[in-house]
Formats: C-alpha cells, sequence, structure tokens
C-alpha cells in the first residue's frame, strides 16, 4: 500500500512547492562551503583543517542567527496564515532593523576572538597562521548574514521558498568564478590561497543582501515597505527565538568538546573529519530544507486556527524527509571514498573520512524525524522542550560517553559510535513530544 495513497494531490503540492526549493537552497548553501573546501583542499591538508575549522567555529554565530531564524519563522508564519499582512510586514520591518543592531557587537567580539580558536584546539602552527586570517576576513560579512537570514525565513514563512533559491543559484556560481580568480591568481589577480576564499565568500553575501534589499522596496514581496519598530513584536519573536538560540549556543559549544576529542588522534584524522561533516551536510540538506517547510506549514497552520491541518502536513513532510535521507544514507555507506576524493587525494585523510561517513550514514533516518520535529515544535513556538531533549541527549548520550570511550579504547570508532547513538535517542523523544499534542496550546 502506497503511504502517500489516503493524501491528496493538492497537499502534497503545496508541501512539494515549499519544501523542494528550501531544500535546493539549503543544499547549495551548503555546496558553497564545500566549494571553499574542495578548491583549498588541492593546496595542503593545513589549509582543509583551516577552513574547515574556521567554518565550524562560524557555528557559534549561526547559534545567534537561530534566535533570528526561529523567531521570525514563528511570528511571521502565524501572521501569514491568519491572513494579517499589515501586522507580517510591521514584523519584519521590526527584525531587520533588530538583526542589523544586533550584529554590530557580534562583528567586534568575534573579529578578536575567533583567530584563538585554532590555538584553543591545540592545531598545527600552520593551521593557526593561514585560520587567524580566514575567520578575520569571514567577520565582515557578519552584518550581510544576519540581515539576509531575516529575508530568506520570512519569505518562506510566506511560502516563497523559490525566490531565495534562485538567488543562491547564481551567487553559487559567481561564488566558484571569485574562489578561481582569489585562490590560485587568475586573470591577473594575486594567488590569496585561503584568504582568498574568504574574501570571495564575503563579496557573495554583500551581493546576495543586496538582492533581497531591492525585491522588498520594491513591493516585490508580499511584506510592505515600512521603517516602523514594534517593541511587542520583537518581544513575541524572542520569546520563541531565545530558547532555540541558547539550544544552538550550547550545541555548538559541545560540538567544538567534540572536535577537540578527534583533534587528539592527529591531523589527517581532523581533516578527514572535517570532509566527512562537509559531505554529510549535503545529506543534511534535505533535511534541513524539508525542517523550514515543517516550520512554516506548522505555523501557517495555527496561524489559521487548525491544528490538525498542521500536523498532517508535518506528517507528509516527515516522510518525503526519510525517504531522502535513506537513500543518501545508502550512498554514504556504500561508496565514500569517490565522494571524499573529491576533497583530498591523502589517502590517509581519505581513510579517515570514509569511516566516519560510513557510521553517520546509519543514523539518517532518525535524523530526518530530529530535523522535521525539531523545526515543527519550534514553528509551534514550543522552543523550551526541543531545548530539554536536543542538550540532555547531546551531554549525556553523545559527549561524555565519547570522551570515556576515546580514553577507554583510544580508537575513533567508539566516538562515532556515541555519536550516532545520540541520534537515535533524540528523535525518540522528540516523536513523543510531537506525539502528545501539547505544542496546540502555545501562543505565541
Amino acid at each position: 500500500m502506497n503511504i502517500f495513497s489516503k493524501i491528496d494531490k493538492k497537499k502534497h503540492k503545496k508541501v512539494l512547492s515549499l519544501a523542494v526549493p528550501a531544500a535546493l537552497n539549503s543544499l547549495l548553501d551548503m555546496l558553497q562551503v564545500i566549494t571553499d573546501l574542495i578548491m583549498v583542499g588541492r593546496i595542503s591538508s593545513f589549509a582543509v583543517v583551516a577552513v574547515g575549522l574556521g567554518i565550524q567555529s562560524l557555528m557559534f554565530v549561526y547559534a545567534v542567527l537561530t534566535l533570528l531564524h526561529i523567531g521570525t519563522s514563528a511570528l511571521l508564519s502565524r501572521f501569514v496564515g491568519g491572513g494579517k499582512i499589515k501586522q507580517a510586514s510591521l514584523g519584519f520591518s521590526s527584525l531587520l532593523r533588530f538583526a542589523f543592531y544586533l550584529s554590530i557587537p557580534v562583528v567586534f567580539i568575534w573579529y578578536f576572538v575567533s583567530p584563538m580558536i585554532y590555538v584553543w584546539f591545540g592545531t598545527a602552527k600552520e593551521v593557526v597562521e593561514l585560520g587567524g586570517s580566514y575567520v578575520q576576513i569571514l567577520t565582515f560579512m557578519l552584518p550581510f548574514i544576519f540581515l539576509k537570514i531575516v529575508f530568506v525565513t520570512a519569505l518562506s514563512s510566506a511560502g516563497d521558498t523559490k525566490t531565495p533559491f534562485v538567488i543562491k543559484s547564481v551567487s553559487i556560481i559567481l561564488n566558484i568564478f571569485l574562489n578561481w580568480i582569489l585562490i590560485y591568481g587568475n586573470l591577473g589577480m594575486p594567488a590569496l590561497g585561503v584568504e582568498g576564499a574568504a574574501i570571495a565568500t564575503v563579496i557573495v553575501n554583500a551581493l546576495e543582501l543586496f538582492v533581497y534589499i531591492y525585491l522588498y522596496i520594491s513591493h516585490k514581496t508580499l511584506y510592505i515597505p515600512m521603517f516602523f519598530y514594534s517593541k511587542n513584536l520583537i518581544k513575541r519573536a524572542l520569546k520563541v527565538g531565545i530558547p532555540a538560540s541558547i539550544e544552538r549556543s550550547l550545541t555548538f559549544s559541545s560540538f567544538m568538546l567534540f572536535t577537540m576529542i578527534i583533534a587528539h588522534y592527529g591531523t589527517e584524522a581532523l581533516a578527514g573529519y572535517q570532509i566527512g561533516l562537509r559531505i554529510e551536510g549535503l545529506a543534511f540538506m534535505p533535511g534541513i530544507g524539508f525542517t523550514i517547510a515543517a516550520m512554516a506549514l506548522m505555523g501557517q497552520g495555527l496561524g489559521a486556527k487548525n491544528p490538525d491541518l498542521a500536523r498532517s502536513d508535518v506528517m507528509l513532510v516527515l516522510k518525503y524527509t526519510m525517504s531522502f535521507m535513506f537513500v543518501l544514507g545508502l550512498f554514504m555507506i556504500f561508496t565514500p571514498e569517490p565522494i571524499v576524493w573529491l576533497f583530498t587525494d591523502d589517502p590517509l585523510v581519505i581513510k579517515e573520512a570514509s569511516l566516519y561517513l560510513q557510521i553517520v550514514g546509519f543514523s539518517q533516518i532518525p535524523l530526518a524525524f530530529n530535523f522535521v520535529l525539531s523545526g515543527a515544535l519550534r514553528g509551534a513556538g514550543d522552543s523550551k522542550r526541543t531545548l530539554k531533549i536536543n542538550l540532555t541527549s547531546l551531554w549525556l548520550v553523545r559527549i561524555i560517553p565519547a570522551f570515556a570511550l576515546s580514553y577507554y579504547f583510544n580508537s575513533i570508532l567508539f566516538v562515532y559510535l556515541a555519536m550516532i547513538s545520540d541520534t537515535f535517542v533524540k528523535a525518540f523523544f522528540l516523536w513523543r513530544a510531537f506525539d502528545k499534542g501539547e505544542w496546540k496550546k502555545i501562543k505565541v
């Protein structure tokens, strides 16, 4: 029996028209990151670690962005679902201004703190030198990123995931071209290596933001251009966004501790882990894209006072996500080496990255649950519950056991097994929370 037989075609079309562009946009986001790794991967393993760790360290900044992402989605999707476009426009205007204000202190703090991350990890001298300049240059893109996340989330909340996908499709081509010029020194430019990759990323993010601003002031979005600021709406968005941001911050802190465990096994193991993360990120993208759809559909359904519709939409999103990630997981398990070879030709790094991919390939279905159900609960405003579930499992099932197993067995295999165990545990408890339906009573 077809699992979709009881669901009408209109519902499928609604979900897919929202989820597929969002998934493809997320995929392109990851490809933009992977492009840097591929293009510096031919320089040295030091360059791979410098870029990989630099990108991973920026996850702390993205934890702050979660505040904007979750708060914007939970607030605006309910307004759109209830047909309150003026209120949605006021919320959008307020969130844009708030995002700009928030970015200013983050820029200053991160510029001076970020280079120290390579020292804290005890990486090789060459990595410290390359990575320090890389992350400092990336710092200048932060205001663009903060404003852009509000634009992308606001459009997704209104059901428009195609516009961000089109913009990202063009920008990734431009990013590859600028990398080719600035990393290798083509067309008369000096060869800047890792610094060139960072400069290209800053330029591309600035241009993306300018396109969004043009569409907004030209009345080409659902939102009415205005410059008003509502403290009340910001407070409502922060009510949902702050717990999600705290969760993301603590999660990334624990991920950095996890990376410290991996670093204990040497530069090749760390480089393989960084490459494995980026490749696994490709499998994440359908999950993240469908999560965006789950958040938007949940908010719209609750805004329309129809929680049963919201649940039905989320379940359909979950089924699609499981299917996509299952197929991608098979590739990770059975054909890791050819994929890793795109990033490096170092045999030891290929071996380490392949081991990582084969292990995490078995966790792709529970990851689908984690992505979609976390997003759905946050879209309903239930971000405190996801905070408790994710952090409890992360520390008690992943981090603490990983340290203990690494110390006792001195084998990276057991570290990775602790990692995927966390994925299964979180999936179980998120499903229980979603199935109980207490999110239906939450007000944003």
